[in-house]
């Protein structure tokens, strides 16, 4: 019977601490979307064997990176510092802030610059094996 009452106490102990447990997860929907920061829809996913990415991406203070385009949807979240990013077409910007995402834009040409700060971004790239995750403006 004593075994009985400790093993009983012990059951209630874990299923208690795995009650706390789940009471202190959360979560936040950062981004869900299907168009990029443009307002243009994505077209669909590149055909092929899937391959996720996920990139830390440091831009020192006061660095403009080269126009390009990406072939696949791709989102970034910004850790550190502030970005602002530009569309080459009609010189739309967004400025981002640390804890913000963005919908990055699939086959427009655009680019990324930094202040003082810079910036450290997470970026998820959502593609097929092998294929290349941006493409220089020639």
């Amino acid at each position: 019977m004593k075994k009985v009452k400790i093993a009983l106490l012990l059951v209630m102990a874990c299923w208690t601490t795995g009650v706390m447990a789940q009471e202190q997860v959360k979560q936040e929907v950062l981004l869900k979307t299907s168009q990029s920061w443009d307002g243009v829809t994505y077209k669909g996913y590149p055909a092929g064997e899937p391959e996720i990415t996920v990139l830390k991406i440091i831009i020192p203070p006061d660095t403009s990176l080269p126009w390009h385009t990406h072939p696949m949807p791709n989102t970034a979240y910004v850790l550190a510092g502030e970005l602002t990013v530009e569309k080459k077409q009609d010189g739309s910007k967004r400025q981002l802030h640390a804890g913000e995402t963005l919908a990055e834009m699939v086959d427009t040409l655009h680019r990324g610059y930094t202040g003082k700060d810079g910036a450290t971004l997470i970026v998820f790239y959502a593609g097929s094996k092998g294929q290349a995750l941006s493409h220089k403006q020639p």
